[in-house]
């Protein structure tokens, strides 16, 4: 298989999976075996959601030894995944949703995004998924965001794929039946950073989230959406903080709390996904410790980890 790396082979980089399946142990500790197999490689965390019905793993190394993981994880995914029967409640177009690679250290984003082209001609090759590329690797301006690209989901991406302008980058213009898509970029690092309501209606989780997100006026730099936590009898606000240091964690928190109280509600749980990097956390931390305070009165699972660099 050539990469095409060039001499950023040794890069070090970051990739996190996102994958539809989180109710099934059994798969999901078959997909974290087949990622952490590879040599060279570090499976630095994984986790899942009932609810959402997804597993979020995240691995570190060299672009090559990457890319052969992720292939790896791919294969059980074909092959445990029916996105016919799936049923969670977070948005996806694939058994694979989404891999996005994140430069670590001096790494340069290029080598992230030789990654993300690397990965997807052979996904497609190997798999018959359609690929498409987001962020810093998407190869059109109107594809790098990826709500745009998974906005109407699985079960509307066969009429997608054949609209003008929707042809994948890489793999055939028809969606696999049981996979579906797959998309896959380069970015620089998130935070996927979620807050559980004391309520178990949805809509106010929904109106929190169209109140804070920046596509309705809200925070700059935060996507989020309001999801029912069915197996808890809650509803949660999940959001993705695209940038820490023009929304921080105890901003998005704040904001989170003023909505949901305005409409008679109160954050009683928080969770980061995946990890986290120090600076986001630490800092706030050292300025007031608002976020220490707000995090333990909502019984935070928040676990601040040290690993990625700042954005550029």
């Amino acid at each position: 298989m050539a990469y095409g790396y060039a001499n950023r082979v040794t890069a070090l980089l970051e990739a996190i999976p996102n994958v539809s399946e989180g109710r099934r142990r059994e798969v999901v500790d078959r997909l974290a075996a087949a990622a952490a197999g590879t040599t060279g490689l570090t499976l630095l965390d994984r986790c899942s959601d009932p609810d959402h019905d997804r597993s979020v793993f995240t691995l570190a190394g060299a672009a090559p030894d990457l890319v052969a993981a992720l292939l790896a994880l791919y294969e059980v995914a074909v092959a445990e995944i029916d996105l016919g029967r799936q049923r969670g409640v977070h948005p996806r177009v694939g058994a694979v949703d989404v891999v996005p690679f994140v430069p670590l250290g001096g790494a340069p984003m290029a080598a992230a995004v030789a990654a993300a082209r690397a990965l997807g001609e052979e996904v497609a090759a190997r798999f018959g998924i359609p690929v498409y590329l987001y962020e810093e690797a998407a190869t059109r301006p109107e594809r790098r965001r990826l709500p745009d690209l998974r906005r109407g989901g699985f079960e509307g991406f066969a009429a997608k794929i054949a609209a003008s302008g929707w042809e994948p980058d890489f793999g055939p213009r028809r969606v696999h039946p049981t996979a579906g898509v797959s998309v896959i970029g380069a970015r620089w690092f998130l935070i996927a950073f979620n807050a559980v309501l004391d309520t178990a209606d949805p809509a106010i989780a929904r109106e929190v989230a169209r109140a804070v997100r920046e596509s309705s006026g809200g925070l700059p730099a935060v996507r989020a959406i309001g999801v029912p936590l069915a197996s808890r009898g809650l509803a949660q606000v999940s959001m993705n903080l695209l940038d820490y240091r023009r929304t921080s964690l105890a901003d998005a928190l704040a904001a989170v709390e003023a909505e949901a109280a305005r409409r008679g509600a109160r954050v009683v749980d928080t969770e980061v996904v995946g990890l986290v990097p120090e600076a986001a956390v630490c800092g706030a931390l050292g300025a007031d410790r608002v976020l220490e305070r707000r995090l333990e009165a909502a019984g935070s699972g928040a676990r601040p980890q040290r690993l990625e660099q700042p954005p550029r």
